[in-house]
């Protein structure tokens, strides 16, 4: 009994030793850690940064800034000067539109791509004194209303058939759409140009274009004309009114993921309900994450992956649980997979699972220092 009592003493010994993480300061306001979780044979690696939100800022900045193109973590962080990153939302990977956002995008008060299934966002409000971050679903997206009639609008993406896409000076140069459309010119909320069957148009830097197609052109071309006065406007709201209106009008950056992992400290993970797969949840890949913590600050999480002598990866359930441990209240899954990348003091301390190394993508958090940035 007394040899068993031992032995049981040196597992847990080996084991606390092996699970547990000490953070170090890297700058005032972030704190890092590493992670070993799992077994020998099946190690589970984690980086974690544990962030004061009352002495350092959030913002998210899409690749090459602007709404579609791709581009390293690190090289965005770089670029911009952050202490730290992450990688964020999804997107898509092909075609003149890869990086365009798979979902809810606003930077700096601007829309970039509408919501898809009020998928889980994170929302980002920068104060004087300190930052705010929201996890909550969310539906939002421009429409334009013409002669009282409002019309909903895709934005910044491919035009697919018997579509309304709004085009922002934000997304690129022109519209990057083929010839078998109409293009609505507006500058100063009045029709300045309307182009039958002509793709790729300039997008005015005081203005927007709008590429119509099939059933919905011929609907919104009924009441235009050049010269009529038309209202764009960003609708918002959420499926489960888990958002109020002044939430969305009050935070400048919301990138979505998906799906939910915890609420109200609870783990709660609503991947039917955001359109998401049971397989998507269930298996082990690389993911990234936040998460709001009891104790105020905010956790941002890469786990490694597809790596067997180095990262197994981690499914959702397990991930939702070891977040609910280090104390969140509320978590969501962001991007992972090839796009797992954290970005800290200069260079990428995770290791992303592709064979070519970090992974291009579309968008990122980045950190950076309070005290003396607006």
């Amino acid at each position: 009994m007394k040899k068993f009592f031992i032995f049981v003493l040196l597992v847990l010994s080996i084991t606390a030793g092996l699970f547990a993480q000490e953070y170090k300061q890297i700058a005032d306001g972030i704190e890092y850690a590493e992670m070993l979780r799992g077994t020998e044979k099946e190690p589970v690696r984690l980086n974690l940064l544990r962030l004061d939100l009352t002495k350092v800022r959030l913002d998210v900045v899409h690749a090459l800034d602007a709404a579609v193109g791709l581009e390293k973590t690190s090289s965005i962080a770089g670029r911009h000067g952050a202490l730290a990153a992450i990688n964020a939302g999804f997107f898509k990977m092909t075609g003149l539109y890869n990086g365009d956002g798979a979902g809810l995008l606003k930077i700096d008060n601007t829309v970039y791509s509408e919501s898809f299934a009020g998928r889980i966002a994170l929302m980002i409000a920068n104060k004087a004194d300190r930052t705010e971050v929201f996890i909550e679903k969310a539906n939002a997206g421009y429409s334009v209303k013409v002669n009282n009639k409002t019309y909903e609008l895709g934005v910044n993406r491919q035009r697919e058939e018997n579509d309304l896409v709004l085009f922002t000076p934000q997304f690129h140069r022109t519209t990057l759409t083929n010839p078998k459309g109409t293009e609505i010119i507006i500058r100063k909320n009045r029709v300045r140009q309307i182009l039958a069957g002509q793709g790729s148009s300039e997008i005015p830097s005081d203005g927007y274009v709008i590429s119509a197609s099939g059933t919905r052109r011929d609907e919104l071309l009924a009441g235009l004309k050049p010269g009529i006065k038309v209202e764009i406007s960003v609708q918002h709201s959420s499926p489960v009114n888990a958002i109020p209106g002044t939430t969305f009008n009050q935070v400048e950056d919301i990138v979505s993921g998906v799906p939910q992992l915890i609420k109200n400290g609870q783990i709660e993970i609503s991947w039917e309900q955001e359109k998401s797969s049971k397989a998507f949840v269930e298996t082990k890949h690389p993911r990234t994450a936040v998460a709001k913590l009891k104790d105020g600050k905010f956790l941002m999480v890469t786990i490694d992956g597809r790596q067997p002598e180095h990262s197994i990866g981690i499914n959702l359930n397990d991930l939702a649980t070891l977040l609910l441990e280090l104390g969140a209240i509320d978590a969501m899954n962001l991007d992972g997979g090839g796009s797992t990348t954290m970005f800290l003091s200069g260079k990428v301390v995770n290791k992303p699972s592709d064979k070519e190394g970090e992974r291009s993508v579309s968008d990122a958090i980045l950190v950076f220092p309070r005290k003396g940035r607006r």
